[in-house]
């Protein structure tokens, strides 16, 4: 008896933990460290005078802190844009707090700031949001098809 409620224990616990596992897949926007950002982005210490983006996808660099409510803000909206734009775009986050030698060499002095990186040619930087989600999103996918998908 007490063997197969243990069998029955941990058959029940796979399954629960499949139904509300998340998959990896379903993560659109990655968190960068600098050795990501050097890999995935530009290595700004072999190409300090030319910009050579890496990557295979137009992306977007979300410059945040945790502490930041601006920042809070944008990054649900930046979460849905990653999805609505998957495939085509990349979203990625660099955490300003334990990253402050990346977000220094973008002179980074307010967040949420925001690099808009296109498969060719240079990268634009903005910061800030709007005054609601709905302006905010506006304002993202303004930047989205000017820059990234143009």
């Amino acid at each position: 008896m007490k063997k197969t409620k243990i069998v029955l224990s941990l058959i029940l616990s796979i399954w629960f933990s499949n139904i509300y596992a998340v998959k990896t897949d379903d993560v659109v926007v990655q968190k960068l460290t600098k050795a990501d950002f050097y890999q995935k982005i530009m290595d700004l210490e072999k190409s300090s005078n030319a910009w050579k983006y890496n990557g295979k996808l137009p992306c977007i660099v979300d410059f945040y802190a945790d502490w930041c409510g601006p920042c809070r803000q944008a990054s649900p909206i930046l979460d849905e844009l990653a999805q609505k734009y998957k495939g085509q775009i990349v979203v990625y986050k660099v955490n300003t707090d334990q990253e402050k030698e990346l977000a220094g060499a973008f002179r980074i002095q307010s967040i949420p700031a925001f690099l808009w990186v296109p498969l060719n040619g240079k990268p634009t930087t903005s910061s800030g949001i709007a005054n609601s989600k709905e302006e905010t999103r506006a304002m993202f996918e303004k930047m989205i098809k000017e820059i990234l998908l143009k």
